[in-house]
């Protein structure tokens, strides 16, 4: 499971896919619905928020806003769609750093062009996350 910390208007459509599956699945632990991934650490920082459902419906939004953006038809039935405050949660910009290059690994395989395109560019943190100084997150498994 990868919940990017990055704004989802990086990723190539395989990642953006990807993420709003993976977030569903996330959710369904949130909510209680499975047994599987209750212990991802990708999981922790929605579980140390005050209202854990709450904070991934806003996260998953934000993907959803972006599939909209580009044509896809995400179904939005699948999660209490949310306009939340920007920036509510914090990332660290070595956690950000860390995933930009994990990010530009895969499109290298994925997408070389799009690889190309995006190097060039600062990574900017998904809408929900407040970047702040600091190292790689202690629950990343680097």
């Amino acid at each position: 499971m990868r919940l990017w910390s990055l704004h989802p208007r990086h990723l190539d459509a395989r990642g953006l896919v990807a993420l709003w599956r993976e977030g569903l699945v996330a959710r369904a632990v949130l909510r209680g619905e499975t047994r599987g991934y209750k212990h991802h650490p990708q999981l922790q920082r929605f579980l140390a928020r005050r209202d854990p459902l709450a904070a991934i419906d806003c996260y998953l939004s934000r993907v959803w806003d972006e599939a909209h953006a580009r044509g896809y038809r995400f179904d939005t039935s699948k999660i209490e769609y949310r306009r939340c405050r920007r920036g509510h949660a914090q990332v660290t910009d070595g956690q950000l750093k860390y995933e930009w290059k994990h990010f530009l690994a895969k499109l290298a395989v994925r997408d070389p062009a799009r690889r190309r395109s995006e190097r060039k560019r600062r990574p900017a943190a998904h809408p929900c996350f407040r970047v702040t100084a600091g190292p790689v997150a202690d629950w990343e498994r680097v």
